[in-house]
């Protein structure tokens, strides 16, 4: 699980570049599509509200002049929301503000804008919290709720490369801490957590860290789309990188589906998580079959079968995202523009898919030797053979091979036309330079191959080319987010060891306890590490007499805070020799919850009465079971 791999991450000071995100005043394209993002959602925000009060006026009122009044002010404000809706729509389908800057003339993949978030103000609920719970001076953590305020406000602008990954990260890591120190099971801190709508703009607002986690998840998985969609594919290491990137957004979705319920936006449910996980596996098989083409150098029988499985493997994944488009949640919440796109896909990959299989049929004279081998990867190639042909005799008869590659360029043809159709229907699909190109390009080789097969002596009707049989050579991997390659240090360490200083526990105030040396020492046993646990009272012995209990943690020694001492430095500052003794800060530890209620299922993770966080270095580790270190009388 997460959270058990978040405990043994090793600390680290956090880079500076960590803690900054893009300037949002930068003119870049992709900043001004999210700079307008930002404007829209406010202004649906501020008009979902002025319609909201115009609602609940018009139920109360009973005079009908105010009623008319309310009721064209509705009227004026739906058609407000109406057009924010539809400017957002062309936004999240602007594709080609994130595509690479190549030249290559690739179709286009579909990248997520990222959630925006208003700011929070975490400075009162914190100071709060560690007042009435850890019993501390709130205003002696300033620094610490700053640092938390800063890196939150870095992570809403992101840069597109693997430092704004990192820096969602951090962050997204940090919220462990955060509610294992400030979220008990029963009650929230009280800090709202505002989100909106990946796709409509729609305002969320809830109280529990677990929103606020799975945003940020979900911005994650964005933010990969983003990558990947910008990678140059006419290199094989540019595909490999998209390939990487969109896999890691499909794992970092499918990963927000499995762990988190009860979504209170529309882009984080399951039908719509489940939509981009496919939608994320189909553009990985898209850049699988582009690597296939650019590293298939020849023209063997053998390669365009290949190819042309391949094409159609691709085709059959983008038909499974149409399908889940179209599902009742999804019809009127998917952007017109990619549910457009991804039917022009399957339409155009399967139109190439025919293609190939042409080109294998009627490009190539197929050698004695080379008939076997042929045969072989024939037997697969299609889901059932042709109709009154057998294989054999179909690789054998040139002029079989060439009626039926004839059948396949028709489909390829028809389905051409049925993408530029699909594409012609669409405003913003229209406005795609590149996507127009590659359309095109590909109906007209299509259409000049046939006419080179076309023949005047041709009397017999053209037959019915059979469905190729999809397969591929990679199959996609949905890789799930390893939040281990970015460390964190917990920002509130100083409150002491999770084990003990975390929201789920319940201890009574700190107790002074002065002890003065006697002969037989001070008549007690330590045990453990950070903090150290008195394990032992001697009866009758000095530190018995002061009101020293076993059970006790020290949390200081003559005012020195000792919450992450070790069991020696405890014991060293024990044995200084004073006249005036020694004085002791406990607190006892009354209650721990064995099971850790994390309220999103991203983090859980089970921590025992008896764990302790030891502090190594810098480094932090969590042991299970007994509690370790050295038990000894002093």
């Amino acid at each position: 699980m997460f959270t058990e791999q978040l405990l043994y991450l090793s600390c680290y000071c956090t880079s500076v570049y960590l803690l900054s995100g893009c300037d949002p005043f930068a003119q870049t394209q992709r900043s001004k599509l999210q700079h307008r993002r930002a404007r829209i959602n406010q202004q649906i925000n501020k008009e979902m509200r002025m319609r909201a009060g115009a609602e609940n006026l018009f139920r109360a009122t009973t005079n009908n002049k105010v009623k008319e009044t309310v009721a064209l002010e509705l009227s004026f404000v739906n058609s407000n929301l109406q057009l924010l809706k539809e400017e957002l729509e062309e936004l999240n389908s602007n594709m080609e503000v994130y595509q690479t800057d190549s030249e290559a003339v690739n179709v286009p993949l579909i990248p997520l804008g990222l959630k925006e978030t208003k700011e929070v103000d975490f400075t009162v609920p914190i100071q709060d919290f560690i007042c009435e719970h850890y019993g501390e001076d709130g205003s002696v953590y300033d620094k610490e709720i700053k640092e938390l305020m800063e890196l939150r406000q870095a992570m809403r602008t992101p840069s597109r490369n693997q430092a704004g990954l990192e820096l969602l990260m951090e962050y997204y890591n940090q919220l462990y801490y955060l509610d294992q120190r400030f979220f008990p099971p029963h009650r929230n801190l009280g800090v709202h957590f505002h989100w909106y709508d990946s796709l409509t703009g729609v305002p969320s607002c809830q109280r529990a860290l677990a929103f606020e986690k799975g945003s940020v998840l979900f911005n994650i998985g964005a933010l990969y789309t983003q990558i990947g969609a910008r990678q140059d594919r006419s290199a094989a290491a540019g595909i490999d990188r998209a390939i990487d990137a969109f896999q890691r957004a499909a794992g970092a979705f499918n990963y927000l589906k499995e762990n988190f319920s009860n979504a209170p936006s529309l882009d984080m449910s399951g039908p719509s998580l489940c939509m981009l996980v496919r939608l994320m596996v189909a553009q990985v098989q898209e850049c699988v079959f582009e690597r296939v083409t650019l590293t298939t150098q020849d023209t063997h029988f053998t390669s365009q079968l290949r190819l042309a499985q391949e094409a159609a493997r691709v085709s059959d994944v983008y038909l499974l995202v149409q399908q889940t488009m179209t599902q009742p949640l999804m019809k009127d919440y998917v952007p017109f523009s990619w549910a457009s796109m991804v039917q022009v896909k399957s339409e155009h990959f399967r139109a190439l898919s025919h293609y190939y299989a042409a080109a294998a049929l009627c490009d190539h004279t197929l050698s004695a030797e080379g008939d076997e081998e042929s045969e072989k990867a024939f037997v697969h190639f299609y889901v059932s053979p042709p109709t009154g042909l057998t294989l054999s005799q179909v690789l054998q008869d040139p002029d079989k091979r060439r009626k039926l590659g004839k059948a396949h360029l028709r489909r390829a043809v028809i389905r051409h036309e049925e993408a530029m159709r699909v594409h012609g229907l669409c405003k913003i699909l229209r406005k795609m330079d590149i996507l127009q190109d590659v359309l095109s390009l590909t109906h007209k080789r299509s259409l000049d191959k046939y006419s080179e097969l076309d023949r005047e002596d041709d009397f017999d009707e053209t037959a019915e080319a059979p469905e190729i049989q999809s397969q591929t050579h990679q199959k996609p991997d949905i890789t799930p987010p390893n939040f281990s390659t970015v460390q964190v240090t917990d920002i509130f360490q100083r409150l002491g060891p999770l084990s003990v200083f975390c929201a789920r526990a319940r201890w009574g105030p700190v107790r002074v306890i002065s002890l003065q040396r006697r002969e037989g020492g001070l008549g007690l046993t330590l045990r453990g590490d950070s903090p150290v646990l008195v394990a032992g009272v001697v009866p009758g012995g000095c530190a018995a007499e002061a009101g020293l209990r076993e059970g006790d943690y020290i949390v200081a020694v003559d005012g020195q805070d000792c919450k992450w001492a070790k069991h020696g430095e405890v014991v060293h500052m024990l044995k200084s020799p004073s006249d005036m003794g020694v004085e002791l800060s406990v607190i006892t530890l009354h209650s721990h919850d064995t099971q850790v209620n994390v309220s999103m299922c991203v983090c859980e993770c089970v921590l025992t009465c008896s764990g302790i966080t030891k502090r190594l270095g810098s480094t932090f580790s969590l042991s299970f079971g007994s509690i370790r270190g050295a038990e000894a009388m002093y």
